[in-house]
């Protein structure tokens, strides 16, 4: 089927670009050392593209659904793999930080248009009874992506160089572009459009509804989680194959990523085969909730695996549906601007989350921290079902009944 080709188009973009993402991490760390690069720049550096998205998600969202999906996906995977370029550029152009600079907040701009972009290709191209599916699909392929960036990042440049690292993920972002020119139409806009502004935001009840639940979630997931993991394994001296708290947090970083990845694809299939988002929806923010309460007092490698493997799967699990949800209450034409308003929310949660928590545990301890962290998936799934019910007056809309 076409759309089947265009979903899996998407996925392969998105995967394959994805690697420029995660391929700076394990490097510039170290990197940053010998280029003279002071630390704190460095953390800067890393997180430019998240502090560039924040700004760039919601007008992304109205572009789309001004001008349509083809364009802006592939000049976002076009700008993504120009910054991946400059990594290169870095290492032998100086100022070393400035290249280093541009490449992320570029990243930034492109991801922008590749995250609003791909969700609303995959919402036009599927029917309701199958969206969640389609839309867990890509949002794997895009959670994928970013981890096999980090694995390129460390092998290629311990094995070669990392020159090599940056060039073969910058070729891979490259062959994204081809596959999204040749494989993916424009699937949103049809005729003469309205000029649009770009602060035409999506502020209706379904968007605020899950934009919230997702703010939730990456507070807890991406911004408690990855930021205190390292410590708290410091301060329990627990450690992994005889690994280092950072290399320990690390794996079981990976293990949350890889489940969380598995379970985007159950998550969606499943909301289909129910024939409805919130009962999984709400199964998988338990899940989390439990997650959370077994990190906060798990003392041995078994229960943390454990606990990062039911967070990896609410966090997962939640996201096909999610999304799916959303494209499902939103009309047609404003499915970008709702992504936009989703994944403004999102990165400011995964923005909070370290602000908050670092000097919380400081203060506190991680057993009140991840705590407040469990609350938090129950706090959404109160959200989630209020958010519902005020727009469609039932708490358990059936997809059919939900869709737009």
């Amino acid at each position: 089927m076409e759309s089947n080709r265009v979903v899996l188009a998407v996925v392969a973009s998105t995967f394959f670009v994805g690697f420029g993402g995660g391929v700076i991490f394990p490097i510039l760390p170290n990197l940053g050392e010998v280029l003279g690069i002071s630390a704190f720049m460095v953390g800067l550096i890393l997180s430019a593209n998240r502090f560039t998205r924040l700004v760039a998600n919601a007008p992304a969202g109205v572009l789309v659904d001004r001008i349509g999906t083809r364009k802006p996906f592939i000049a976002g995977l076009a700008i993504e793999g120009v910054a991946t370029t400059m990594y290169v550029v870095a290492l032998l152009v100086p100022p070393p930080e400035f290249w280093f600079m541009l490449a992320r907040v570029l990243w930034g701009l492109g991801s922008a248009l590749v995250f609003a972009t791909a969700y609303t290709i995959t919402a036009d191209v599927s029917e309701a009874d199958s969206r969640g599916t389609s839309m867990g699909i890509v949002r794997a392929g895009i959670t994928f992506g970013f981890p096999a960036g980090l694995v390129l990042g460390g092998v290629v440049s311990d094995v070669w160089s990392n020159g090599a690292a940056f060039i073969l993920a910058a070729s891979f972002a490259g062959l994204a572009s081809v596959i999204a020119y040749f494989i993916v139409p424009e699937t949103h806009v049809e005729g003469e459009q309205k000029s649009v502004k770009p602060w035409d935001l999506e502020i209706s009840i379904p968007a605020v509804t899950v934009g919230l639940v997702n703010f939730g979630l990456y507070f807890a997931y991406i911004g408690v989680l990855f930021s205190t993991l390292v410590l708290l394994l410091g301060e329990r001296s627990i450690t992994i194959f005889g690994l280092d708290a950072q290399g320990s947090s690390g794996m079981l970083m990976a293990v949350t990523v890889l489940t969380g990845a598995v379970f985007t694809l159950g998550g969606g299939i499943l909301s289909d085969s129910v024939g409805a988002r919130v009962p999984v929806l709400l199964g998988f923010l338990l899940t989390s909730f439990v997650g959370f309460l077994v990190l906060a007092f798990g003392r041995s490698f078994e229960v943390l695996v454990l606990a990062c493997i039911l967070i990896g799967a609410g966090q997962g699990g939640v996201g096909g549906p999610l999304t799916a949800l959303l494209a499902d209450l939103t009309p047609d034409e404003r499915v970008g601007r709702a992504m936009g308003t989703n994944n403004v929310l999102g990165d400011v949660g995964g923005g909070l989350g370290p602000l908050v928590s670092l000097p919380l545990v400081e203060v506190v301890n991680f057993e009140f921290v991840y705590g407040l962290s469990a609350a938090l998936p129950v706090l959404a799934g109160i959200v989630l079902v209020a958010g519902i019910y005020a727009h469609t007056g039932q708490m358990n809309p059936t997809i059919g009944e939900s869709a737009s």
